[in-house]
């Protein structure tokens, strides 16, 4: 089946029925950056699931090579090998066929049944320029968002250039029934077997993953259905260089940027379950944003803040999301709660799957740190539909600190205001004049004793005021929550800062000074 554009409904699934699916399907969790309105350079990362047909599915692994000149790429393959391994073996046990691509190789293989296999495939005509590396194309996709002009390299100093690869990384198995290329042949043995999807994985990104002529930019371009599984590919990226962001960080930027231009991507979970792979050297503090409520359209405007806030500073995100649908609870990926640092909960009267609450329980418990806005304060207020589902009616009370009781049903303007009597670092850089929002305002009462008010709100022409955000120390955790974050409250400068304050203070990172934009 060719792969359709999601519609534009973030980390809205397709729900398929097991029993209509086909035997030989698989299914996979696929995400994308979809401009929206086009033309805006406005951005909304769009998640769905598809089902493929397993027989008519390739997958490329992409000079996954024994050594590199860099001592830091090498390290970094032979690290992520024996996941992907794992993912290639699974693969072809549901079977996919199995496309080895360790380019410059090919001598070290001559006469092996792998390589033949491959030689033999009838050449499909078309443009050459197919054939060949697929470079940057500036008209489609602008520029790089890592400068890798130096060649990539993250050691220090930095190694030499160099070919000393000789063939694959020995952790990978090659097996009967998997071919052995390193050029449009691959696209050819697909064309053979009436294979119409691919999934590409190996390294780097920014580089062999995305030019390759059995890779990104040439097989879209023949009209494959092309995913990349974005916790299986590395990057030749040095941090010294722009944006001078660590080497995950760079990672992370060049996902985003093939997901935005080129194809969407997935997990290796989709094949082995658990949580996505990670390097043990990347030690970013870890965000999951917890998103499941159908109002205020934070399944767009977390994952946007996410991009432009939060990465750039060394933090690292994950998201957990149920559809905007109300009271769906099929949370997808929660158990990256596991690894969270920081749990930020964005969700309306759900009751996740049990397990999931008690992950949340299990991080609260150990006293790590919570930050919510708007509905987190009725996150979990709901009834379980069934004994499968677990609801948290006080997470209000004992975990954010105030009591939730409702909201002013107000039409008027909303004037909101940081408290003079209060310096705290959650406040810097947010301006101390009144500030109009156009959220409703709610009704929180009764602050526990670790509960530090920052800013208040009131309606136009009421003297009552709510308190807006806060911070709870108590039972020595860090929690910030504010009732804020409609659409039009991200799109103020001053709500943006604060949000970023309470998660960098939530994480006990340091806050950006006053006059940082």
């Amino acid at each position: 089946m060719k792969f359709k554009p999601a519609v534009r409904w973030l980390f809205s699934f397709v729900l398929v029925s097991t029993s209509h699916l086909l035997a030989d399907s698989i299914e996979l969790h696929i995400r994308s950056c979809i401009e929206s309105p086009k033309g805006s350079s406005e951005w909304v990362t769009v998640e769905n699931s598809t089902q493929w047909d397993s027989k008519r599915t390739a997958l490329v692994v992409c000079d996954m090579w024994n050594q590199h000149w860099c001592k830091g790429a090498t390290a970094r393959v032979a690290e992520m090998a024996s996941r992907m391994n794992a993912v290639i073996r699974e693969a072809r046990h549901r079977g996919v066929f199995i496309i080895h691509c360790p380019s410059d190789t090919m001598k070290y293989y001559e006469g092996t049944p792998q390589r033949k296999l491959a030689q033999t495939a009838p050449r499909v005509t078309g443009p050459a320029s197919l054939e060949k590396w697929g470079g940057l194309e500036r008209e489609r996709e602008g520029k790089l968002p890592i400068d890798d002009s130096d060649g990539g390299c993250d050691d220090s100093p930095p190694c030499h250039g160099g070919s000393p690869w000789t063939h694959e990384i020995d952790t990978i198995e090659i097996k009967e029934g998997d071919a052995i290329t390193d050029s449009a042949e691959a696209y050819y043995l697909m064309q053979q077997r009436g294979i119409t999807n691919l999934i590409v994985l190996g390294v780097h990104g920014n580089m062999c993953v995305l030019g390759r002529p059995f890779s990104i930019r040439q097989m879209v371009h023949r009209g494959e259905n092309v995913v990349f599984m974005r916790d299986m590919i590395d990057t030749m990226y040095n941090s010294r260089m722009p944006p001078h962001v660590n080497h995950f960080a760079g990672t992370d930027l060049i996902i985003e940027h093939i997901e935005k231009y080129w194809c969407p991507s997935i997990t290796s979970v989709d094949f082995l379950n658990g949580v996505p792979f990670h390097f043990e050297a990347d030690k970013r503090p870890h965000v999951v944003f917890v998103i499941g409520e159908n109002e205020y359209h934070t399944w767009e405007t977390l994952p946007k803040f996410a991009r432009h806030e939060l990465v750039k500073r060394g933090v690292r995100c994950s998201f957990v999301t149920a559809s905007p649908r109300q009271g769906d609870n099929a949370f997808a990926n929660y158990k990256l709660i596991t690894e969270a640092d920081l749990l930020v909960i964005s969700a309306r009267r759900r009751t996740p799957p049990k397990e999931m609450m008690g992950l949340i329980r299990a991080h609260v418990n150990a006293g790590k740190p919570v930050a919510g806005i708007r509905t987190a304060s009725h996150a979990f207020g709901a009834k379980p539909e069934d004994d499968q589902h677990e609801g948290w009616m006080d997470f209000d009370v004992e975990v954010l600190g105030c009591n939730y009781q409702n909201h002013y049903n107000n039409k008027e303007q909303v004037h909101v205001k940081t408290l003079a009597a209060v310096a705290h670092p959650v406040l810097t850089g947010v301006p101390t004049n009144d500030l109009p929002v156009s959220s409703s305002l709610y009704r929180n009462r009764n602050p526990g004793n670790g509960v530090v008010p920052l800013m208040s709100g009131r309606v136009e022409g009421q003297s009552q005021e709510e308190p807006v955000a806060w911070v709870n120390t108590a039972k020595n955790r860090r929690v910030f929550y504010t009732s804020l974050g409609n659409t039009n409250d991200f799109k103020q400068p001053f709500f943006r800062r604060l949000l970023l304050n309470g998660i960098l203070w939530s994480l006990n990172q340091p806050i950006p000074p006053a006059n940082e934009p």
